[in-house]
């Protein structure tokens, strides 16, 4: 999983994941720890991109919606980006793409975090 920092021009750190393959019940606990990480250790706001995650099942929505949670506690946000196209299906069938601030691009996604929130 590609993690890396970015931060916007009021200074605000943002936190990018890139998970990769199935996002599934094999590996959606590893990827639930390391959300907790990044929103608890390193900013409270944080986009996950899923352009190169092929599948995920409920479990992997799982672990999206604690992140969410997690960011929401802490005043930040939480926002997902380029879902590859079999897995934007399984938002939509289960209406997830309602409870999600989903963007098409990373670029999309980085440029609606608050201004103006330290993280």
């Amino acid at each position: 999983m590609e993690q890396k920092t970015h931060t916007t021009q009021d200074g605000t750190t943002v936190i990018v994941l890139t998970p990769s393959g199935r996002l599934d019940i094999t590996t959606a606990w590893q990827f639930r720890l390391k959300l907790q990480e990044c929103i608890s250790k390193l900013s409270r706001h944080v986009v996950v991109n899923l352009g190169q995650v092929n599948f995920i099942d409920s479990s992997g929505l799982t672990s999206l919606v604690a992140g969410m949670r997690d960011a929401d506690k802490v005043r930040g946000s939480f926002r997902i980006c380029n879902v590859h196209p079999e897995a934007r299906l399984v938002f939509e069938v289960t209406m997830m793409d309602s409870v999600f601030e989903i963007f098409d691009t990373e670029e999309e996604a980085l440029e609606g975090v608050p201004r103006g929130i330290a993280s």
